[in-house]
């Protein structure tokens, strides 16, 4: 828990930086947050769409909030250090960092640092920028790291693999077409929750907090770079979905409410703390993890 109790909190000026704030949950939730005076920074890797959206929030709030763009790659770890180094030399203040940035790939893909694409995106990316940026995040604190996380994270029901980091079985032909590639997309979104955990546990008394959270099954361009056969599957999906302003309440909440200051680590979903499944509640396994993301990230140096 955080002892800083003596302040309420207010979004009002805060500087909220969130990856995948140019559609779907990270769009609305950028919006919404800017009209209640948030100041923004916005990851993307489309510089002219993150343009588009960042005029698009200044005429609805009458130019009354500071939009920045900050272009980087989340699956290249190299791209997220440059990120955050630019983020550090601009922003003297994060009050706000939402690691929203994700997608689940069909076909087994390798980063340029030799990691599987999707536990390098929906993971590693949201480990090592918040890695990245914590101290700017305690030294401005009280602070918030929120996380998209997802129900999926119930189909790693024997959580993750530590085994196979590469998900070499989960892409294999057979394995493959029971549903390998929709189980890695679970494990990472498992891997959020424990990352959440143990942030917070490490954060105790820092005046910074985490939190992850799940936005039901939402109408968005996720999962459309898969082929014919996954854009059918969203598209029958998207008649019992959420809109993406629906899924985005619990994440402008978690940012914007004082009801949260003093909770840490912990999982969410339509505006409560909700228990997610046994496996991600495993204090080793979110041990293991951290010691295994570390290793993962150490390519370009160590942390601080």
């Amino acid at each position: 828990m955080d002892n800083r109790k003596d302040s309420k909190w207010e979004i009002q000026g805060k500087y909220v930086v969130i990856t995948g704030g140019t559609s779907g949950i990270g769009l609305a939730a950028a919006k919404a947050l800017a009209s209640q005076g948030a100041n923004l920074g916005i990851v993307a890797r489309n510089e002219a769409k993150a343009k588009e959206i960042v005029n698009q929030i200044l005429v609805s709030t009458n130019g009354k909030s500071v939009v920045d763009v900050f272009l980087a790659d989340m699956s290249s770890q190299h791209s997220i250090h440059e990120l955050a180094k630019d983020i550090l030399a601009r922003c003297p203040r994060v009050d706000v960092l939402i690691n929203n940035a994700g997608a689940l790939f069909e076909e087994r893909l390798i980063t340029e640092d030799g990691v599987e694409m999707t536990w390098a995106l929906n993971h590693l990316g949201p480990f090592l920028l918040t890695k990245l940026l914590l101290n700017r995040l305690k030294e401005s604190a009280p602070a918030r790291i929120i996380t998209t996380s997802s129900h999926g994270h119930k189909m790693a029901k024997t959580g993750i693999d530590f085994n196979d980091l590469g998900a070499l079985t989960l892409y294999r032909p057979l394995k493959k077409i029971l549903g390998g590639p929709t189980l890695r997309y679970g494990q990472t979104k498992l891997a959020n929750i424990l990352f959440t955990a143990e942030l917070g546990r490490l954060l105790e008394g820092t005046g910074v907090t985490s939190y992850c959270f799940d936005p039901g099954l939402v109408a968005t361009n996720f999962n459309q770079n898969n082929g014919k056969l996954a854009r059918a599957t969203m598209a029958v999906m998207k008649m019992f979905s959420r809109s993406p302003e629906q899924g985005a309440e619990t994440l402008v909440w978690l940012v914007e409410s004082d009801d949260v200051t003093n909770h840490n680590g912990l999982y969410y979903s339509d505006k409560k703390v909700t228990i997610p499944t046994e496996i991600a509640r495993d204090r080793n396994s979110a041990s293991k993890l951290w010691q295994v993301s570390e290793e993962q990230t150490l390519k370009f140096g160590h942390f601080d």
